[in-house]
């Protein structure tokens, strides 16, 4: 039995944060966070700047950085790079845990409705 996580590639981590946000696809700034990293299959952990580049990512697609969801997005791709044995977890589940390490338990405002409004 294996004890190590799944070696999650960034691409990976991306397309399971918009499963998250956006399980309908009808986003269309996500579907555009996914096509950017579509490529990116090296290991997650591997990377030390998940981080800056979900910043640099979401910054590029939501200027006035007002969209919970992909500010959500970022926050679960960020989290999964250190907890990658959380990646199959439930996304309400995922969600919660990538705010909390994201906001340290304090989210914004537009963040913490749009939580309370995805359940």
């Amino acid at each position: 039995m294996p004890t190590e996580p799944h070696d999650l590639t960034l691409s990976e981590a991306v397309r399971r944060a918009a499963e998250a946000v956006d399980p309908t696809g009808a986003d269309d700034r996500i579907a555009d966070l996914v096509n950017r990293f579509e490529d990116r299959d090296e290991p997650i952990r591997g990377l030390v700047d998940v981080d800056e580049l979900m910043a640099e990512a979401t910054r590029s697609l939501d200027v006035e950085e007002d969209d919970p969801a992909l500010t959500l997005a970022g926050a679960v791709v960020t989290y999964l790079r250190y907890r990658r044995d959380e990646a199959d977890a439930p996304p309400e589940r995922l969600l919660r845990l990538a705010a909390e390490a994201e906001f340290k338990g304090n989210p914004p405002p537009r963040v913490e409705a749009w939580l309370q409004d995805a359940g």
